[in-house]
Formats: C-alpha cells, structure tokens, sequence
C-alpha cells in the first residue's frame, strides 16, 4: 500500500563526525551508523519525499538545515550485524537562522516534540505542524 502524503524526521548528527557543511559539499548521502532500535524503526519508516531537518548536536544543539529522504530503507553496509538499514538523504536548504535547542524548548507548540522529549533519539519523527513552526522559527517562512 502506497503512503499517500509524506512524514517528517529530524535526524542528529555530531558536526565533527558529519556536519551540515559536509551534506551541503556532498548533497547527497547514506544516513548510515545508526545502532538505536527506536531510531532503526524510524529510518524502516521513511519514505522517498519525506521531508527531514538535520540537526547538529555537541555543541551547537541546532536545526541548522533541511533535506529529502531519496531512497527508503536499506541494508546498512557499515553494519556488522544484519538487520541495520541506512535511507539516502539528500540536502536541502539551510535555515537562514540556525534554531538552538533552548528556542526550541521554550516554545510552547514545540513542548512535546519528540527532540524535547527523548533528547538522546538519533532519528525521530517531527509532526507537520512542528515542522513548519521549526521552519518559521528558523526564518524559512
């Protein structure tokens, strides 16, 4: 059966592993590396067109960018067990601001979003709504 309208992601990232400067430069990539059952389950449910934020942890704890899942789910190379899967993600558009995580949890629409919530979440989903409050907030709309 055939989703009918796309979901939303946010997926994290350490800027010194793979930062949104180096998504940009690629403009493509395979969202590999992730070992976190929930987070598995998440990437097993993205769609080709499904719209993600890219946020950078570590320090700058930011929504800095946007991107488009490509490819669905897939065998994950870097996995040494079966049963990781990776998506194809490719970049979008930076945030004219990036969004820190304190605007973040001091906005009252995005208190129960899953990035408050289970901060720790690789790969998460995000509502429309929040979606587009995170795009407002960061200046894209």
């Amino acid at each position: 059966m055939k989703k009918s309208s796309a979901s939303y992601w946010l997926v994290k990232s350490e800027p010194e592993t793979y930062s949104w400067t180096d998504f940009v430069r690629d403009g493509r990539t395979a969202w590999t590396g992730v070992r976190n059952n929930a987070a598995r389950l998440h990437l097993k449910s993205m769609r080709r067109g499904d719209r993600v934020l890219f946020y950078e942890s570590g320090v700058a704890k930011s929504v800095v960018g946007t991107a488009v899942v490509t490819r669905a789910a897939f065998p994950d190379e870097t996995a040494t067990e079966p049963g990781w899967v990776a998506v194809e993600l490719k970049a979008g558009k930076a945030l004219p601001v990036a969004l820190p995580l304190s605007t973040i949890k001091a906005d009252s629409i995005l208190a129960n979003m899953a990035l408050v919530r289970i901060s720790r979440l690789s790969v998460q989903p995000v509502t429309a709504h929040e979606f587009e409050r995170i795009l407002k907030l960061g200046g894209s709309v």
